[in-house]
């Protein structure tokens, strides 16, 4: 080997060996404890990246063009150099939607507000999204991730939502009733979804605040959210999610404070939900798209979370039809004058087929409730009944349920399990479930096998 080239090999390897390794997101896996098993969550470190502060993007407070155009850049600049966090500072920050990237973290100091805009212009192009289960080309969510690794939101800041359109479009005009009729025709016939175009001048969808679509290690750490036009936080055929120390104010129309949806392995702790709708939804897609994705929602863990208001604690379905299995709720404090129809209620119609199974609630105290600690209803269909019909009949499996150590003040009753007589629901158990007052019956029970209480 000539001198020269022995030279020219050892400066190449001494000036490889000696460039900085390139920082990349640090993924930690938390495992949770549950009785269906084991529950390993992956969540995102982002501690070993770079900050990028969107005053270096000219971010300028009030200025809702600059602060959104600051914000992608940041992103952008961010993602190029392997990921990082992008910090909003201290004080009001008004703004479009965010389009998240794989490596990002989104961090709001404290005493930081992201004032989303309630303009719908704000939210195109349509992106690739959902409404109430249907895959559709909808408004931007205000947050919205499509196909992200690695990403959170964090900090002791608030993203707030402006109301005013998206609070005239709660009331449901009739030209947003026909495009739902629209679409719910157009997945039942399998019309591919990029031809399912939602953003017209009468639909009025609602976005969710946040979605995760088709994403994966996901945190949402210590934020507070105030106010949203439809879902609150929508994971979406997700994976690895993990909600922690987050609160809730949302009292407007289909405000529900987290549905994880075709999603699995979530972790959702010491949250706050002070909802209009239901605290916690597990959704699995509607009837001919979920039946294709075939996916369902499985392996979340909800523990040591507040509900101030809410219409259940914890809901599953309707929207069910990729199946629901391995959900367990423990130790979550109902606030003394809570306004609460269930704290678990199951809700299903003969279109949605699927399946629900190992459904697990233990440790809740709470005061008076509307209706009762369990609802099962499987002839749920709201407007829906006499709007579109039912293409193919496929009822829900329901089997599986075991509540342990509830104890609520006041009910209507304990159970109301409504099966159907060809498929009746199956394996219900209540150890130490119990109320100090029943205002009508204590179980009301159509087509159960195997209920137990003691």
């Amino acid at each position: 080997m000539s001198r020269c080239l022995f030279l020219g090999m050892f400066f190449s390897f001494f000036f490889i060996s000696c460039q900085p390794k390139k920082k990349e997101v640090i993924l930690q896996s938390i495992p949770v404890s549950a009785p269906f098993g084991r529950v390993a969550v992956k969540t995102p470190d982002f501690s070993n990246l770079n900050k990028y502060y969107i005053t270096n993007f000219n971010a300028v407070p009030g200025d809702k063009k600059a602060n959104t155009q600051a914000i992608k850049l940041a992103i952008e600049k961010a993602r190029e150099n392997g990921g990082g966090t992008i910090v909003i500072p201290k004080g009001e920050w008004m703004t479009g939607k965010i389009h998240l990237k794989s490596n990002i973290n989104l961090h709001l100091e404290k005493g930081a507000v992201l004032l989303f805009s309630d303009a719908p212009e704000d939210y195109l192009p349509p992106v690739h999204t959902t409404w109430e289960g249907l895959e559709c080309f909808n408004y931007s969510p205000l947050i919205y991730a499509y196909e992200c690794k690695n990403i959170a939101i964090t900090g002791q800041g608030t993203l707030k939502a402006e109301m005013g359109t998206w609070r005239k479009w709660f009331d449901r005009p009739p030209g947003h009733m026909n495009s739902l009729k629209r679409l719910y025709n157009m997945a039942a016939k399998d019309v591919p979804v990029e031809q399912r175009q939602m953003v017209n001048d009468s639909s009025n969808f609602r976005p969710q605040f946040i979605q995760f679509n088709r994403s994966e290690n996901i945190l949402l750490d210590s934020i507070t959210i105030t106010h949203s036009p439809f879902w609150v936080i929508h994971p979406y055929l997700s994976k690895n999610v993990t909600i922690k120390n987050v609160k809730v104010f949302a009292h407007g129309h289909n405000n529900d404070g987290v549905d994880p949806e075709m999603s699995q392995h979530i972790l959702i702790e010491n949250c706050v939900f002070d909802q209009g709708d239901d605290a916690i939804a597990v959704k699995s897609g509607r009837n001919q798209d979920a039946w294709k994705l075939n996916t369902p929602s499985k392996d979340i863990v909800i523990k040591n979370c507040k509900i101030i208001n809410g219409h259940q604690l914890l809901a599953i379905g309707s929207e069910l039809s990729g199946g629901v299995e391995n959900i367990y709720m423990s130790n979550c404090e109902v606030a003394e004058n809570a306004k609460l129809n269930h704290l678990l209620f199951i809700k299903t119609n003969e279109r949605r087929g699927g399946y629900v199974k190992n459904i697990y609630m233990d440790s809740i105290q709470a005061g008076k409730i509307d209706a009762g600690v369990l609802g099962i209803e499987t002839d749920v269909l709201y407007q829906w009944r006499d709007l579109v019909p039912t293409y193919e009949r496929r009822l829900t499996l329901i089997d599986g349920i075991y509540m342990n150590k509830i104890h609520a003040k006041n009910v209507e009753f304990l159970s109301r399990i409504l099966g159907q007589e060809e498929k009746p629901v199956k394996n219900v158990r209540l150890t130490e479930v119990a109320s100090d007052s029943i205002r009508k019956e204590k179980h009301i029970h159509q087509n159960v096998d195997n209920f137990n209480q003691n």
